[in-house]
């Protein structure tokens, strides 16, 4: 199929790849364009921004969770019926995984034939940044770097000097070139940008970032590069989908926010219905719930809110009691124990399902991607399944029996370290996982929502 698309790539992290990103989105959008934006990696916070910069819901294409196929899958359902697809890069172009690029931007753009516009910082260079052009451009052979973007730069001067350096050695058109300006920068938490379910100023900003864009970047090239790109490679095919068979519920407020959009439509696809709520605000579960699944956040910058709303704690130990299956992650496990310690020493009693403390830490505990071995039959699989997912996580467990769930290989920490809780139907633990790269685990929690619905039950003691 040909779908016109870019990948925007950065040649290190910082450069301002979301912020040029989600500028061309809102300018292409703007002039009329029906732009699908993506992100490369796990990522939950930059496609946010994404879709208020789009109207669309944008996609993680992610080799390492999902594998080729379902990321060529993912493209090609969301891209077909768009007139550009712009795919923001994860850190520097060929930053990944492994030493081969597992996992990088460059990957994604080989697998998609994708041209790449680079965007160089170049605050502190002048004709150097032709040498990092040129670097990049050679890295790879099988990736078309067809434009630059030159950002932060420091006047007219300094733009002429870098522009006619890169044009004269390295024969890659320069798209645009962008001043420094304060005001073009996100709020950040986390080493990432605020979700945008805090940030009250992001369509604002976003509106002010596709005015800024479009007066310093040459859009018609940019869409002219994209419709270069070859037919995408390989048949996509479809989700196939059951016929909806029951509903469960999802956390999704300010607290809980991290999903990825291509799992919440496996889920449907194997035949839930999603119903959402706020733990923040919301005194009960949808009614009709046969399940609950709460997705990680930032419930650390909602501890008393939380904590305040009595009824929903008590609505979900309820539901746990009667048997409702029951899947958490990262900031919903966190949500299920006995109480969470804040960053400033007060501590919150929380729905206390999993038998445990989490402490905030001021240093991060957990980052990277994982593979997950199950240590005992769950909601989600069988003893012995791997899983690949990614933990990012400031909190740590203090359990009061051993961790039962999975045990973790990779990430920031050691290998082999057990970590989660499962119990009957409930499975919390600080894995994030994307079910359309894992077809089978989502399907069986479907199945054990039904179950639950029909009256069969698991005891949770």
């Amino acid at each position: 199929m040909h779908i016109p698309r870019l990948v925007i790539a950065g040649t290190h992290s910082g450069v301002g790849k979301t912020t040029l990103a989600t500028g061309i989105m809102a300018a292409l959008t703007a002039r009329g364009y029906r732009v699908q934006g993506f992100k490369v990696g796990p990522d939950y916070i930059d496609p946010g921004y994404h879709r208020l910069a789009t109207g669309r819901a944008s996609r993680n294409l992610d080799c390492w969770m999902m594998g080729e196929d379902r990321v060529r899958q993912s493209f090609v359902l969301a891209g077909t019926g768009a007139d550009i697809c712009i795919i923001e890069g994860v850190m520097g172009l060929f930053d990944g995984s492994s030493e081969n690029g597992a996992g990088s931007t460059a990957e994604i753009a080989r697998i998609l034939q994708a041209p790449v516009i680079l965007v160089v910082d170049v605050r502190f260079m002048g004709q150097s940044a032709a040498a990092v052009v040129q670097g990049y451009r050679q890295f790879w052979r099988d990736i078309n770097v067809a434009g630059v973007i030159l950002n932060k730069v420091g006047s007219q001067r300094h733009r002429d000097m870098v522009v006619k350096a890169i044009e004269s050695h390295c024969g890659v058109p320069i798209l645009g070139t962008v001043l420094r300006d304060e005001e073009l920068t996100t709020p950040e938490r986390h080493l990432g940008l605020l979700p945008v379910a805090e940030n009250r100023q992001a369509q604002e900003k976003i509106s002010v970032l596709g005015r800024r864009v479009a007066s310093a970047i040459d859009l018609e090239r940019l869409v002219g590069i994209a419709k270069s790109a070859a037919p995408v490679k390989g048949s996509a095919g479809v989700l196939d989908r059951s016929s909806p068979r029951v509903e469960i519920a999802v956390a999704r407020d300010e607290a809980f926010n991290f999903y990825y959009q291509d799992g919440l439509d496996m889920l449907e696809a194997c035949g839930a219905e999603l119903a959402y709520f706020s733990p923040i605000r919301d005194s009960g579960l949808p009614p009709r719930a046969g399940g609950l699944l709460i997705g990680g956040g930032f419930p650390e910058s909602y501890l008393q809110e939380l904590s305040e709303n009595r009824p929903m704690l008590e609505a979900i130990g309820r539901a746990y009691r009667q048997g409702m299956p029951i899947y958490a992650e990262c900031g919903g496990y966190m949500y299920l124990t006995r109480q969470v310690t804040g960053t400033g020493g007060d501590t919150y009693p929380m729905v206390g399902i999993v038998p445990g403390t989490c402490i905030m830490e001021p240093r991060l505990v957990g980052m990277g991607y994982i593979k997950a071995v199950a240590q005992r039959d769950n909601i989600l699989c069988l003893k012995g399944d791997v899983l690949r997912g990614h933990e990012f996580h400031y909190s740590r467990f203090q359990s009061e029996q051993p961790p039962n769930a999975f045990v973790f290989y990779g990430g920031r920490a050691e290998d082999g370290r057990v970590d989660g809780y499962a119990d009957g139907n409930l499975l919390a633990s600080y894995l994030h996982l994307n079910f359309f790269g894992h077809q089978q685990q989502a399907r069986r929690f479907v199945e054990r929502c039904v179950a639950f619905r029909n009256g069969r039950t698991v005891d949770n003691d």
